[in-house]
């Protein structure tokens, strides 16, 4: 997610609240809404970036709410999606972003998306898991939203697995906590560690 990060030091660089709706076509997963609420030092670095400016009653006026829309259309080329899907285990390929909206929420910016799933999957009788995280631990994501079901899933209900720290892990974070601006942690995957998920279970 390079070109995204602000000038802090140390891993995670960025804050990002949020969280996964499933979108549902007769009982058939077709995609995912991911919503992302940056913090709020990283929305003003946003903001700065483009040159934009909040208004007076503290929004983007229309013209700067589509011009931010266009520029964060602008996936960078590691993007790695944040939110991975996997049914009864198997990793699912989801297509590359769409439909991507921006919007101020109390002072932070909001932006949400679609990823749509290379192969839609039928989940009668199955189970889904989504992690919410960046591979690299630039980003910490949380999930602060109640996933929804969107569309005909009569059968299924969803439910959020918060991250559950162990002693190791908080001696890891201290480790990435020391790492600079431009060092990447040795560690593949290392977010994955870190992840909130969502569990969806449909009969």
């Amino acid at each position: 997610m390079a070109g995204f990060g602000n000038p802090a030091v140390g891993h995670p660089h960025v804050f990002v609240d949020g969280g996964v709706d499933f979108v549902f076509e007769n009982d058939t997963l077709v995609a995912l809404r991911v919503t992302w609420l940056y913090d709020d030092f990283e929305t003003l670095y946003i903001l700065s970036s483009y040159n934009l400016s909040l208004n007076a009653q503290g929004g983007l006026d229309e013209t700067d709410r589509m011009a931010l829309i266009r520029h964060r259309s602008d996936w960078p080329s590691d993007f790695d999606g944040s939110a991975h899907l996997s049914v009864d285990g198997e990793p699912i390929a989801l297509k590359w972003p769409t439909d991507l909206d921006a919007e101020m929420a109390d002072g932070r910016l909001r932006v949400t998306f679609t990823r749509e799933l290379a192969e839609k999957v039928r989940m009668t009788g199955l189970m889904a898991d989504v992690a919410f995280y960046e591979s690299t631990y630039f980003y910490a994501f949380a999930v602060t939203d109640w996933p929804e079901l969107l569309g005909s899933a009569d059968q299924c209900n969803a439910e959020v697995l918060k991250y559950d720290p162990s002693e190791q892990d908080e001696q890891l974070q201290a480790t990435l906590a020391r790492l600079g601006r431009e060092e990447t942690p040795s560690m593949a995957n290392v977010g994955s560690l870190f992840a909130d998920r969502i569990a969806l279970k449909c009969v």
